[in-house]
């Protein structure tokens, strides 16, 4: 008898020590399934909180908002673009009121002209006439500003002139403007056209 329990006792520590590990592994798979039960929990109180339901009046009162927005946005749309259409009526407007203006002072030049043809007059009184009339004419460009380039003794500046060849001068400083082809304007201080002119070229001022 007391030999069979010594060899059986060997078989039941063996079976403790065997089941002792196996303890441990249930108590980690408890564990886990621990965090896995408070990791789903949390993701069901993130999917609960997502869904939850809004009250209709909270729904109405977004919609309003909305609404509002919407209805915000639309008319600050129609704003800009009548603001956009009322500036280009303004500035097409103001192009006419402009030209208008500028005709309006040369439409008695016109009639001078108009009365040069129609009359029989001699050469010299239509060379006077045309005098008298250009002078018209220099005057409405004087009061819309509108004034002549400096040529002739000045500077060549490429700014306002431009030239279309050089002569020979010696009463001149050399590249001083001594001849003037047509005229040049400005219109205060933007050019409106250059002055063609000859450029004087001093070979004794160059030499020294």
């Amino acid at each position: 008898m007391f030999r069979r329990n010594r060899k059986v006792m060997p078989e039941q520590e063996t079976e403790l020590n065997v089941a002792e590990p196996a303890g441990e592994t249930l108590l980690s798979q408890v564990a886990s399934e621990e965090g896995a039960l408070n990791v789903s929990a949390a993701e069901g109180e993130v999917v609960a909180i997502a869904a939850e339901p809004v009250s209709r009046e909270e729904f109405d009162k977004l919609k309003a908002e909305r609404d509002q927005l919407l209805d915000r946005l639309a008319r600050l749309q129609a704003e800009f673009e009548n603001a956009r259409k009322r500036g280009e009526r303004e500035r097409v407007e103001f192009r006419e009121y402009a030209t208008g203006s500028v005709v309006e002072q040369f439409l008695p030049v016109l009639d001078n002209f108009e009365l040069a043809l129609k009359h029989d007059s001699t050469a010299e009184q239509l060379s006077k006439g045309v005098e008298l009339i250009v002078k018209q004419m220099h005057e409405i460009l004087r009061q819309l500003q509108v004034n002549k380039v400096a040529t002739v003794g000045e500077e060549f500046d490429p700014r306002f002139h431009e030239a279309l060849g050089s002569v020979e001068r010696d009463d001149l400083p050399d590249q001083h403007v001594a001849e003037e082809i047509r005229p040049g304007y400005k219109l205060r201080d933007r050019l409106l056209r250059p002055a063609l002119v000859r450029v004087a070229h001093n070979s004794k001022q160059t030499t020294d």
